[in-house]
């Protein structure tokens, strides 16, 4: 969890200190350098929630709980994002914005629910069905 975090915030401190210079990097267009800074802010949390997420779901999967954290994939993204990004986008007009803010509310739905079902697990019984069950798991 150390790990994933100072990355985030080492690339968010990076786009804070050098948007410009990023877009630079990619393109001499004036117009696209400022659209990228206007992204800017959605990619800070992005970069935040997803960090956050990828740790969750190594919990999960090292807990055996795959299928369920592929669920909560499937139902923040598809059932949250993607119809939050197909409104604002299309709809409303908001264009890359609407599709930043979709992906933002699909990963953030994902992680509230596995910060939620990480919080809620009784671990002592979980270390104890492990050590009940070792044989199994032992590769």
């Amino acid at each position: 969890m150390k790990l994933s975090v100072f990355l985030a915030l080492s690339f968010i401190l990076l786009l804070i200190i050098g948007h410009g210079l990023w877009a630079s990097l990619f393109t001499g267009s004036a117009m696209i350098a400022a659209k990228f800074a206007a992204i800017t802010p959605l990619l800070m949390i992005s970069i935040v929630l997803d960090s956050t997420q990828g740790v969750l779901s190594g919990v999960a999967r090292g807990c055996g709980w795959q299928h369920l954290a592929a669920t909560t994939n499937l139902v923040a993204y598809y059932l949250a994002g993607m119809p939050v990004a197909i409104l604002l986008a299309f709809k409303l007009n908001l264009y890359t914005h609407g599709l930043w803010l979709g992906l933002i509310t699909g990963l953030a739905c994902q992680t509230s629910v596995m910060v939620i079902i990480t919080l809620r697990t009784k671990w002592s019984k979980l270390v104890d069905a492990m050590v009940k069950n070792r044989d199994d798991y032992v590769a």
